[in-house]
């Protein structure tokens, strides 16, 4: 259930970070690319420091200048890590992220998404002990979950990112609008 709970939460952050704020009646799907090592490599340089921008920039009641600040710094940090900008770096982000919720922390092994909820709904349906109002909530939130969960398009993404499993801290999972760092949002995933 663990497990499916990453998928859930992981899988809200990233449906979070695709929605354009400019546009939120667009449900987009995250764009799928196929990383290279330089990628990764490139994202786990940038993803401390950029990490630690982006909660500066959520921060309360930050003035217009200082957010412009941040952003600049934002910015400078994506750059020097090997990025063209900060659409860039939340792709890769997003791309790595959709792996990562996949993978089980304890066995490093990779589950598809689709099957582990489908297999969860089996289990919650058979399942006797729970109340019928508690039942009927967790289908309905497995059910979403499993509209919302996309399969891996690039079978190579999966090896790369177990590759650098242990390198990649994935505490935060943060994305940002370009055009207005101020409606961003962040999901915690669940520490196992």
């Amino acid at each position: 259930m663990q497990q499916v709970l990453r998928f859930v939460v992981v899988a809200a952050g990233i449906a979070l970070c695709s929605w354009s704020t400019s546009s939120p009646a667009n449900d987009v799907e995250t764009t799928q690319i196929k990383l290279s090592e330089k990628n990764v490599e490139d994202f786990i340089a940038a993803h401390r420091d950029a990490a630690a921008t982006m909660e500066k920039i959520q921060g309360a009641a930050l003035s217009d200048r200082t957010k412009t600040k941040y952003q600049s710094e934002l910015d400078t940090v994506i750059r020097r890590h090997g990025f063209k900008n900060l659409a860039e770096y939340e792709l890769v982000s997003a791309n790595i992220s959709l792996v990562v919720a996949a993978i089980d922390p304890q066995t490093k092994a990779f589950c598809d998404p689709h099957t582990a909820i489908k297999k969860e709904i089996e289990n919650l349906r058979a399942d006797r002990t729970l109340p019928d109002r508690e039942k009927k909530q967790s289908l309905r939130e497995l059910n979403e979950a499993l509209k919302s969960v996309q399969p891996i398009e690039f079978p190579a993404n999966i090896e790369l990112v177990k590759k650098y499993y242990d390198k990649i801290d994935f505490t935060i999972v943060a994305g940002y609008d370009s055009e207005s760092p101020s409606n961003s949002s962040v999901v915690r995933t669940i520490s196992e």
